[in-house]
């Protein structure tokens, strides 16, 4: 009997992984399917989901894009993985055969650069608050990247940027790009102003249609920021996450969003909440358009509040 048992139990594991395994095949390999869209001469964007990262979009929640210039390739962020990175690289061959000249990162956050292992000889910029962060936090930020999107980050590591950049103006080939170092989203953001065609690379300085995130975030600076970002003069506006739009509109509703939030913190501690209390106030009905927006606002609360909190008790000497 007992051997009867486990010969049903070896049939019943045997036919299950064979099951698993045939829809494994069926499945195929993971794929983000990257595919350029031209948004203006020479200048290609891989729109990403507004969503979470997750296991099913592998963390491609933002908007990479490259610039064709008469001497090379320039390269803006290389997404979440080393797969997202392989890929980009591979959909820019397809482009174009001329060759990769530099790549920019605007900040520490996991999308921006854990694909970089696919560009390692070319020059990889980043500002130098933004070198430090990676240095510091890399490998926390790729080992949290693992648990949240699993097999998509197979075979990822950390790598660093090779080249710090300040505020300039650099010239490749035809396209002439203004580098604007920034702070408040992250301790450093860079902005990329191609003053050829007008296109502006917002980094996450800006976000449209997307609820902001602020793990790194000063609001105060923040702020700044985007008043940075209404001085200047652009034809088209490239978020890292949400929707490229040929207007300022998000600039407003990312300074609303963050005006709103910060207020309501603050008058939440003043009046005695606690964060308990403040994760479940409710959020006024013009931020609906704004995608994972109860969630954010919830990671949020825990970003900020111990902060705010801090500033709001009295000093005792």
């Amino acid at each position: 009997m007992r051997a009867s048992l486990l010969r049903r139990l070896a049939l019943g594991t045997a036919l299950t992984v064979g099951l698993l395994s045939g829809a494994a095949l069926a499945a195929g390999p993971l794929t983000y399917g990257l595919k350029p869209t031209r948004i203006a001469p020479d200048t290609y964007v891989f729109e990403g989901s507004t969503k979470h990262f997750t296991r099913s979009n592998g963390g491609n929640i933002l908007n990479a894009g490259f610039i064709v210039t008469t001497d090379g390739v320039i390269v803006i962020q290389t997404g979440p993985s080393r797969r997202y990175g392989e890929e980009m690289r591979a959909a820019i061959r397809r482009v174009t055969d001329k060759p990769i000249r530099k790549v920019f990162i605007s900040n520490l956050h996991p999308d921006y650069w854990l694909g970089s292992q696919a560009f390692t000889d070319v020059a990889i910029a980043a500002l130098p608050g933004t070198i430090a962060g990676i240095e510091e936090e890399g490998r926390g930020i790729a080992d949290n990247m693992y648990r949240l999107v699993g097999d998509w980050m197979r075979g990822t590591e950390v790598v660093v940027p090779t080249e710090p950049v300040l505020g300039s103006t650099v010239k490749f080939g035809d396209h002439t790009l203004r580098l604007i170092p920034l702070h408040g989203h992250t301790a450093a953001d860079l902005m990329l102003l191609d003053e050829t065609t007008g296109v502006l690379f917002t980094g996450g300085v800006v976000f449209c249609d997307r609820t902001p995130t602020t793990p790194h975030a000063t609001v105060a600076d923040w702020l700044a920021e985007l008043d940075a970002v209404e001085a200047l003069d652009i034809r088209l506006l490239v978020p890292n996450h949400g929707h490229i739009r040929p207007d300022k509109a998000c600039v407003a509703q990312t300074r609303d969003w963050l005006t709103w939030l910060d207020g309501t913190l603050r008058r939440a501690v003043e009046n005695g909440l606690d964060m308990a209390d403040a994760l479940e106030l409710p959020i006024p009905e013009r931020f609906a358009v704004l995608d994972v927006l109860r969630e954010e606002y919830r990671r949020s609360v825990a970003h900020l509040w111990p902060k705010i909190e801090q500033d709001s008790l009295p000093r005792v000497n």
